[in-house]
């Protein structure tokens, strides 16, 4: 992966000023880059991790395996985009075993969630069946521990 790339995708909030210094790069040729990399769609966005535990907003994630019956002509591609624009889709992946789409909700509760899949989600046709699974305590994000308390322990070697 580009180095510009991967100081970015580790850290979103360098300013061009930094990451010229730590790229041995005069400042104009990393903004430069960068918008190259964003008018090709490289890269699509900038994004804060938030530890949501921190914060008082009460929200429901859930992963969701989806079985599709592919279609003739584009395979899983048409119904996969369709799924992944609803507004509660925050992530939808191609899969191979025993599903073939794996889709992260979120949701202000269970009900909101729950009404998504049953409402919008099973009734689209191709799709076959669906598993979800709620989300109840994240540890790890993104390659970034959560809880702060674990954060400077090495890992045990066993013997």
């Amino acid at each position: 992966m580009e180095p510009l790339l991967k100081l970015l995708r580790e850290n979103a909030s360098y300013s061009s000023a930094q990451l010229a210094q730590l790229l041995d790069m005069e400042e104009s040729e990393v903004k430069t880059r960068i918008q190259a990399l964003e008018d090709d769609r490289t890269i699509l966005g900038y994004m804060a991790l938030i530890n949501d535990e921190k914060i008082p907003v009460d929200r429901v994630r859930a992963v969701i395996e989806v079985k599709l019956t592919p279609e003739r002509e584009g395979g899983f591609n048409h119904l996969a985009s369709r799924i992944a624009r609803h507004r509660e889709v925050t992530a939808c992946y191609l899969m191979s075993g025993s599903y073939d789409l794996l889709a992260f909700v979120e949701g202000e509760s269970l009900k909101d969630v729950a009404s998504f899949v049953s409402e919008k989600l099973s009734t689209l046709q191709g799709v076959v069946s669906t598993s979800t699974h709620f989300m109840l305590k994240p540890y790890k994000e993104h390659g970034m521990l959560l809880a702060s308390d674990e954060s400077n322990q090495r890992l045990h070697v066993a013997p």
